[in-house]
């Protein structure tokens, strides 16, 4: 059988500052047959992007496509004029990118968004269209498929715009469908409803797709066939059971290690915290959020409400949760970045004053933030050595070559080389730049480092290699850290207490030890089961456990209304007449831990006995 897509020798070149040309995709050859789901997998600046966005003959600004051939049904891609390009693009190819948020004009309703291809190739009239787009929007299972379309971007979650995107993608029935990254940036619950979503209505429609990852468990459970790339050549190409189970190349290998953290490891690498009398941060009863402050003294959107948490000298504390929850809030009051309403939080038991201008340069030294975004963190004008110098300078009052000869000290440590100095953050790639991030934190001598998000944008390989470092500079340097991240195999491979933020609320906190151990609250338990498994048919046989909650009928309450619980409309052990009147107790479990929950942790068990072992979804 003809394949549908055949890419026979396909080089694309870029070109530097100094005018040169050199390669990034280096005579790549595949095919893809009708119905078929190809994945391209490898690290960061593997080519992957590039390759997929030669399908619609397109290479990015500095970019050329230099060579080769790529052919989709009867059309010869790169032999096309741009009418010609124009008429393949949205109707033969569609893409669906990684960041919907970036991808939709917040002036225009989705459904004028969605139909507007229908309406540019001519496929559709607007009445069809918008029928047709309703179809899509039920088969993606969007809410109020109906009236959804009358939305605007703002108005719909992240997972329900990437969802809405694929609408848009599918509305001209094209030959092939691009996702680039669709699901990296969301939340491992809300990740599991997009992917089911694709997963579906791909095989509904009987889509030939090119599915563009980093991440294998999620590739496992899409993919037919799997391209490993790296330096912009293929190091394997083969079925995905093959490629997962047996793999013939040592970069493959190499990649399926690092899609499991080494958590043992890390563990033995890692010191055991300090216990001292006083422990080095400590929250209490804290409240926070923005607007108005009303009678009773909070703001009128709370984001945190009455929150303890403790971190010891030398000890790596994972807050997780999915988005909205209050993780980034939460490290951003500690570091004086949004005032607290409520509550208090201590420095080795001294109050920390709210806001950054109450705060003395000492106390601002001794908490350092590493932000999620390193490309937006690190000012692009400013050479690398510049970024580390300021704080030298502000801080530790260093000038000259003590201040240069601690730059090349702090490069030496996140493990780059003094080259580095000299160049701009855009010519560094995203591992770089997040090591660069961590050494400017690093560059203050701080006790204590709030990091959030820092591994979620990265590739397997460079986020294990991230996880690796802070754990030696935990050792070498003896400092602590408040991880926060959506991604529970993450926190686990490097903290040692997890706790589990949800609307706001602290519903559950564990140690190291009790991580693989039932009870978990009901919330925490949906998380662990939405981690995908690097297994292929994971998604066909844990997916109905994971999603066994009712969907939330309406927005879930504030954690503080009436004290109820914040996962109540989503909780599929919620016990009607108690749950919904009164406030959960905040039980201990037997391992040390504890949850904010009306079930006993012996009454939670055998709801739970499928997860009773963490690394069984983990």
């Amino acid at each position: 059988m003809k394949p549908l897509v055949q890419v026979e020798g396909l080089r694309v070149v870029a070109r530097n500052d100094a005018g040169t040309e050199f390669p990034i995709v280096k005579g790549v050859d595949f095919a893809i047959n009708e119905g078929e789901v190809l994945a391209l997998i490898g690290e960061s600046g593997s080519g992957k992007t590039t390759i997929a966005l030669s399908l619609m003959g397109y290479a990015r600004s500095g970019c050329r496509i230099a060579g080769g051939s790529v052919r989709i049904g009867e059309q010869q891609v790169l032999e096309l004029d741009d009418a010609g390009l124009s008429g393949l693009r949205g109707r033969t190819v569609a893409y669906i990118a990684q960041s919907a948020a970036s991808s939709f004009n917040p002036s225009r309703t989705l459904m004028d968004q969605v139909v507007e291809s229908a309406a540019i190739h001519h496929t559709l009239s607007r009445a069809r269209a918008e029928a047709k787009a309703v179809e899509l929007f039920r088969a993606l299972a969007l809410p109020d498929p109906e009236h959804i379309g009358a939305r605007y971007p703002h108005q719909v979650s992240g997972g329900q715009l990437q969802r809405v995107m694929a609408a848009m993608a599918f509305i001209t029935d094209p030959a092939l469908v691009i996702l680039d990254e669709p699901t990296t940036a969301l939340d491992v619950t809300t990740q599991i409803e997009v992917l089911r979503a694709f997963r579906n209505v791909v095989r509904q429609l009987g889509t030939t797709a090119v599915y563009v990852s980093h991440d294998l468990a999620v590739v496992a459970q899409m993919a037919d066939r799997i391209v490993v790339l790296r330096d912009g050549e293929i190091r394997e190409n083969g079925e995905t059971a093959q490629v997962l189970g047996a793999p013939a190349h040592d970069y493959t290998r190499c990649l399926l290690a690092a899609a499991e953290p080494a958590e043992r490891d890390i563990a033995i690498a890692a010191p055991a915290p300090l216990r001292m009398p006083v422990p080095l941060l400590r929250i209490r009863g804290l409240y926070a959020g923005y607007g108005a402050i009303g009678r009773d003294g909070l703001p009128a959107k709370r984001i945190l409400t009455d929150i303890d948490l403790t971190i010891e000298r030398g000890a790596t504390v994972g807050v997780i949760g999915e988005s909205g929850s209050g993780k980034t809030t939460l490290a951003r009051v500690v570091a004086g970045m949004v005032p607290s309403a409520r509550g208090q939080v201590l420095l080795d038991d001294a109050p920390l004053p709210d806001g950054s201008h109450g705060r003395t340069r000492e106390q601002h030294q001794r908490v350092q933030f590493v932000f999620q975004n390193a490309d937006t963190a690190l000012n692009p004008a400013h050479s690398i050595g510049a970024i580390l110098a300021r704080p030298l300078s502000f801080y530790l009052h260093l000038r000259g070559d003590a201040r240069r000869k601690r730059v090349l000290q702090l490069l030496d440590l996140v493990k780059l080389p003094a080259s580095i100095a000299d160049r701009l953050p855009g010519e560094l790639s995203g591992g770089q730049k997040q090591r660069i991030n961590l050494a400017r934190a690093l560059a203050a001598g701080p006790d204590l480092i709030l990091c959030d998000e820092i591994t979620s944008a990265l590739d397997t390989v460079v986020a294990a290699a991230i996880l690796d470092l802070m754990a030696e500079l935990r050792r070498e340097l003896k400092v602590s850290y408040m991880f926060i991240s959506h991604d529970i195999n993450t926190v686990r491979a490097i903290c040692d207490e997890i706790v589990v933020l949800y609307a706001g609320q602290k519903v559950e906190s564990r140690p190291r030890a009790a991580m693989g151990d039932a009870p978990f609250h009901p919330y925490t338990h949906l998380l662990v089961s939405s981690v995908p498994k690097l297994k292929m048919g994971w998604l066909d046989t844990v997916c109905a456990r994971a999603t066994a909650h009712p969907p939330a009928l309406a927005p879930a309450p504030q954690a503080s209304d009436a004290g109820l619980c914040g996962f109540l409309p989503r909780c599929g052990v919620r016990v009607d007449g108690l749950c919904n009147r009164l406030p959960p107790p905040r039980q201990q479990l037997p391992n040390g831990g504890e949850i904010l929950c009306h079930h006993t942790p012996a009454a939670l068990i055998p709801l739970q006995a499928p997860l009773q072992r963490f690394e069984e979804v983990a």
